[in-house]
């Protein structure tokens, strides 16, 4: 990532965070910096800034963790199944972020942490089914077979993504927004939120998914690099 992406995506998740944390939210907003009241969430609303965008890199993270696991299937290049496993980290890692920050909310607009709704319920699973992944990446020694198996595997498992991101929480009854039973699914999943509201968030999922872009780039390049100084202690300078 160049130096002005880099500055770029400094200054946009300061201004998300800020506009996030700060702005408030009035029943008659009265300033342009005023987010009107959403009935059901109130100031809980101000979550979705955080939830949605690692709900979002949830889903490109395991995307790309499988196209390089199509690439490795495909040119069987070890550095493929490097980048894929990078992704496939991030993925968890923003994963358990949208999880923790669902459970928060679950807390303040529910009254517990956890109801097994289907929403709750559906991203446990894909927590479980892409474990399993790193469960089998450690149980396999040998390089090329654990690069197979694991793009395999990162394959079947990104066809469940979609439904457990977008399907089944929308088919079935719950608590989320959105959910099967609502006749209304509200101005955040509708994306009829008021014009600052609007801008923040689709500010912060821009800046959430340079984010991720920055993180793969540099985790990919310090394994890819780690992974050459291993085969040069194993196998010697090439002369």
């Amino acid at each position: 990532m160049s130096n002005a992406l880099k500055w770029t995506l400094l200054v946009v998740m300061t201004a998300v965070i800020f506009a996030a944390i700060a702005f408030p939210i009035a029943a008659t907003p009265a300033t342009w910096y005023e987010y009107p009241d959403i009935p059901g969430l109130g100031q809980n609303a101000k979550i979705i800034f955080f939830h949605v965008p690692t709900a979002w890199l949830t889903v490109v993270a395991f995307f790309m963790a499988t196209f390089y696991g199509y690439r490795y299937l495909k040119n069987k290049r070890l550095e493929d199944d490097v980048r894929s496993l990078v992704s496939l980290r991030l993925g968890m890692m923003f994963c358990l972020l949208a999880t923790v920050t669902g459970m928060v909310w679950a807390k303040f607009a529910w009254g517990a942490f956890w109801h097994w709704d289907p929403r709750e319920t559906s991203i446990f699973a894909l927590l479980l089914v892409y474990g399993a992944l790193f469960a089998l990446r450690s149980a396999i020694e040998d390089e090329e077979r654990r690069a197979s198996l694991s793009a395999a595997y990162s394959i079947l498992a990104f066809v469940t993504v979609p439904f457990f991101i977008f399907v089944m929480p929308r088919v079935m009854a719950g608590l989320h927004p959105g959910s099967g039973d609502e006749a209304s699914s509200g101005p955040v999943v509708n994306f009829q939120m008021s014009g600052n509201m609007f801008v923040v968030f689709f500010s912060s999922l821009a800046a959430f998914t340079l984010l991720y872009r920055w993180m793969w780039n540099v985790a990919a390049r310090v394994a890819l690099l780690r992974r050459r100084r291993a085969e040069r202690l194993y196998y010697g300078e090439p002369k």
